[in-house]
This record gives C-alpha cells, sequence and structure tokens, in this order.
C-alpha cells in the first residue's frame, strides 16, 4: 500500500493496470489494497485507475523510508565523501535522504549536528552523536520538522559549514521545491547561514516541482542524484555551475 500511495504521490493518477506491472503484482492485489486506501479517503478511484485526493499530496515521513532506499543509501556515501575530515558543523533538513547521509556518517564522532528535524535529532543520539543542536519551533506533522520564526531564529545565530539539504522537486527554473511554505522558509535560513550547500534527492524528483521553493540553483553548490534522473534536466543544472554528482541507481 505505501508503494502504491508514493506513486500517486509522484505522479497524481494512475491505471491500475500501469501499477499492477509496475509494481510486479496481481490485479487482485492491486485492486484490494486501492479499495482499502479508498476506504480510508487517501485516494479517489476512477474508471480504471485512480488519482491523488484533490492534488497530489505529500506522502508523509512515516510512509516514506522504504521507497529508492537502496539510491538514497548510494548517495549518502557520496555525500560523506565531500564532507571535510577534521571538525565541521553540517545542517541537515529532515527526510529519508538526509537521514541516510546521517545513519552513513556513524564512524564520524568529529561532528557538529545541526538539524530542525526530530526524527534526525533522535536518530543522531541512538548513533552516539555527542553535539547535536535541535532549532526549535512548531512541529509539521508530515515532515516532523520543527519550523517558523522560532526556528529561524536559532539558524540565524549560527554558523553553518556544510548545509545537506533534501527536497521534494528539483529543477533549474523552480530550483529546490517542498510541499509547505512555512517549511521552505525555515530551511532557506538554514541554507543561508552555510558555507557550502549539497542537495541531496533520488532521481525521481529531478525535473519536479512542487509548491514551495526553499532554494534557487544559484545557492546550490553541489547536487548529488542517482541514474535514473532526467540527464536533460541534469545538464541544464550543471550549466548553471551547479557540482552534479550522479551514482549508480540500483537495480529494482
Amino acid at each position: 500500500m505505501v508503494a502504491i500511495l508514493a506513486a500517486l504521490a509522484e505522479r497524481g493518477q494512475l491505471q491500475l493496470s500501469d501499477l499492477a506491472r509496475e509494481l510486479e503484482a496481481s490485479p487482485a492485489t492491486i485492486r484490494r489494497d486501492v479499495s482499502a486506501l479508498a476506504s480510508q479517503g487517501l485516494l479517489t478511484r476512477t474508471h480504471g485507475g485512480i488519482k491523488a485526493m484533490g492534488q497530489a499530496e505529500e506522502l508523509p515521513v512515516s510512509l516514506r523510508d522504504g521507497h529508492h532506499r537502496a539510491s538514497k543509501r548510494a548517495i549518502a556515501r557520496e555525500v560523506v565523501g565531500l564532507l571535510p575530515s577534521g571538525r565541521h558543523a553540517i545542517a541537515l533538513t529532515g527526510g529519508t535522504t538526509t537521514t541516510e547521509v546521517l545513519r552513513a556518517l556513524h564512524q564520524r564522532h568529529d561532528l557538529t549536528i545541526i538539524t530542525n528535524s526530530v526524527g534526525l535529532a533522535l536518530e543522531a543520539a541512538a548513533q552516539g552523536q555527542s553535539r547535536v543542536l535541535i532549532a526549535g519551533g512548531i512541529l509539521r506533522p508530515n515532515s516532523l520538522e520543527l519550523v517558523g520564526t522560532l526556528a529561524e531564529a536559532t539558524f540565524r545565530q549560527i554558523n553553518v559549514g556544510t548545509a545537506i539539504v533534501g527536497s521534494d522537486g528539483v529543477s533549474l527554473d523552480g530550483g529546490l521545491t517542498t510541499h509547505d511554505e512555512t517549511e521552505a522558509n525555515t530551511n532557506h535560513t538554514m541554507i543561508e547561514r552555510a558555507h557550502r550547500v549539497i542537495a541531496v534527492c533520488d532521481g525521481s524528483k529531478v525535473g519536479r516541482k512542487t509548491l514551495a521553493r526553499l532554494a534557487t540553483m544559484d545557492e546550490v553548490d553541489v547536487l548529488v542524484t542517482d541514474s535514473s534522473a532526467d540527464p536533460d534536466e541534469l545538464q541544464q543544472i550543471r550549466r548553471r555551475g551547479v557540482d552534479v554528482r550522479v551514482v549508480e541507481a540500483p537495480a529494482p
């Protein structure tokens, strides 16, 4: 069911036959899962297909964790290699890809980790990180990020060596985008305080634009994605001066 919601969040509308083929599931299984999701008000059924409720909705972070995980781990390993050795302050937005970056840093205990994500802060504590700064604010349930003026005020008082930024969309004209304007404003304040900005996303996000811009591509130094990303979009981003790193997307 999570895979159905994730696909719907990305594309807005799907045919059941296409969904069965992509997920390698039987039509009967797809119909059963779709009926269950429709009864919970999570999607709308159409003739032979499904569509998101209204516009494509943001998938809650609790349902995103298993989606494109292998690609996100490969992206995380690439990001770890981009960080300097020795003491360094990194800021991370919330998200499943940034969480994989944090997990890949489990042997680094010379870092100061700054975040407004409750989930990342708990993950950092679990792996024994001793210097973790959490920006306070209003909790946004879908992303488990603390947002608003209080979080922004915290970010304005610190200096960040590297900001590692996840997003729901990455494109040349849209920049880095997310679903919520307040979250975008808070994360942009983090970006403004960083010496270097590394954007991370799996290939499904490249070429996509969502509601709120959190950074222009001119504010991004490095983009790390996987080989499933649209190569034409990546080439345009390179021409803007962004260092684009592409890891191999693992086979399904």
